[in-house]
């Protein structure tokens, strides 16, 4: 399970900075980036960032519809003699981060956007 303590106990005006931190420094592989993917067959969470699209504080949670931009990796079969070398491509998806404001405890759905 995600965790997210310091943007659990933000407030409204550090919100937005607390979480794009948390999510940068913290581990990719709680978050949908693998199926939020449009390009690669492989997500590399090396170069996360989040943006905050809207954040709502309430009493027992904190919810937040962020933009997530990351880069998947077009992987070839890596033999020896492949003439493909392996390279980058930058994606974007958007999720909902359901933050629980007692333990930081989250759970994160991947958002449809339209193509």
């Amino acid at each position: 399970m995600l965790y997210l303590p310091q943007t659990s106990r933000a407030d409204s005006a550090e919100l937005a900075n607390v979480f794009s931190q948390e999510i940068a420094a913290g581990s990719t592989d709680d978050l949908p980036l693998q199926q939020g993917m449009a390009h690669g067959n492989v997500a590399d969470g090396e170069t996360l960032s989040a943006m905050v699209i809207r954040s709502e504080i309430e009493p027992r949670h904190v919810r937040i519809h962020a933009g997530l931009f990351f880069s998947s990796v077009v992987a070839g079969c890596a033999c020896t003699n492949d003439p493909t070398p392996m390279h980058t491509e930058p994606e974007y998806c958007e999720a909902v981060f359901e933050i629980e404001r007692d333990d930081g405890g989250t759970t994160v759905r991947l958002v449809e956007t339209p193509a």
